[in-house]
């Protein structure tokens, strides 16, 4: 999340990065983006607010760059470790349904094939969004990650919850026959052992960078810009649930001899899978249209550039997830005292570099504020 020990001769030009915006700049002049609008978004996005843009090989951002790369490790890991549960699990519950015939075994098999079907598309996620940036897509690959990940949540997930409510309905009204459930018991119990350990390492992984910008373990899942930890946590907690569910459907149709229990029991975790698609398809869409920081990473990055000595005032800021902890910023200043238009574009260029240096930006663009532009203030009640 902080800035690499980066070389200015590292640094992508502008004609890679933003070949479309028109880069003239002096007194008077002025770079037109089009359909941007001031950021007023409320989520707390998970950004550590201990950034420095003044010394790019400062040992603090050295050791932020250290802990951002350990965090797309863990998420991998988080990932790998969750479809090599499900694969084992939904080979097991298969054996189980075939042999119980209870549909709430066969909906649980559903979930978990459909679990390791969407882990699967999610490490594609991982490895096409690090791709670097080029003069097709000048802002990165990071959005690759929303489209996967909603792949994932639309095809994966909505097909386990139509086999399993389909299942259900058509098991509502079969006939009682002799069934014996202890086999269907254990694989539920070893699969929850699997899915609970999944899941407490999704967690743990969110606990820890929630705990650096005191929010909650599910606050920072939710509104984190990272697909691939919130596919992996919701995937699992739905999971662990479907599972008591399953346990207690098949228990009441073995104690009642009614077998409506069980086709309730299918129902119920096709319904939970459904509601998992949906949630993840809203988040990435919101994410995949153009997602704005949170109030609080806008308050940050706006003091650090009101901080600059060279900067007088900021009278238009605008900061979008292009990808996961990747930021395009755009901002209009207003440089101190009557420089030249060389000196402008120099001490833009210099701007600019130090916030391409930081990991977190994917791109930063400053143009000079059009005359009498309303001045951004930092109002105290949200940076605070």
């Amino acid at each position: 999340m902080s800035s690499k020990n980066t070389e200015s001769s590292n640094i992508p030009s502008k004609d890679q990065l933003a070949p479309q915006a028109v880069r003239t700049r002096g007194a008077g002049s002025a770079r037109s983006i089009a359909n941007l609008t001031k950021d007023t978004s409320n989520s707390k996005d998970g950004i550590n607010p201990n950034l420095n843009f003044t010394n790019v090989t400062s040992p603090e951002n050295i050791q932020e760059d250290k802990k951002q790369e350990d965090e797309k490790s863990s998420s991998l890991v988080t990932v790998l470790i969750a479809v090599g549960a499900n694969v084992i699990i939904a080979i097991a519950k298969t054996v189980a349904a075939f042999m119980t015939g209870s549909a709430s075994m066969i909906a649980e098999s559903a979930h978990s094939w459909a679990d390791a079907g969407n882990g699967t598309l999610l490490i594609v996620a991982e490895k096409k969004a690090v791709k670097p940036a080029d003069n097709s897509h000048p802002l990165g690959y990071g959005k690759e990650s929303y489209v996967w990940s909603m792949i994932a949540a639309f095809g994966v997930f909505m097909a386990g919850s139509i086999v399993s409510i389909y299942t259900g309905i058509t098991e509502w009204n079969a006939p009682e026959t002799e069934t014996n459930y202890t086999i269907g018991f254990i694989i539920l119990a070893v699969a929850f052992v699997l899915e609970g350990f999944s899941l407490v390492q999704a967690y743990l992984q969110s606990k820890k960078h929630g705990q650096a910008i005191n929010v909650s373990a599910l606050g920072y899942v939710v509104n984190t810009s990272n697909p691939t930890l919130r596919g992996v946590f919701f995937e699992d907690l739905a999971a662990v649930i479907g599972l008591v569910v399953a346990a207690a459907a098949m228990g009441m149709h073995a104690y009642t001899g009614e077998p409506f229990w069980d086709a309730l029991g299918s129902i119920i975790v096709g319904i939970l899978l459904g509601m998992v698609a949906i949630f993840l398809i809203n988040r990435n869409r919101d994410f995949l249209v153009g997602y704005k920081v949170s109030e609080k990473t806008h308050c940050y990055i706006l003091t650090e550039l009101l901080n600059r000595p060279d900067i007088d005032s900021v009278s238009y800021l605008h900061l979008e997830w292009v990808g996961p902890k990747k930021i395009f910023m755009v901002a209009a200043v207003d440089i101190a005292g009557n420089q030249q238009e060389q000196q402008i574009a120099q001490k833009f260029e210099d701007i600019e570099n130090q916030f391409r240096a930081n990991p977190l930006f994917q791109e930063a663009i400053l143009t000079l504020s059009v005359p009498n532009a309303e001045i951004l203030r930092l109002p105290d009640d949200q940076c605070a």
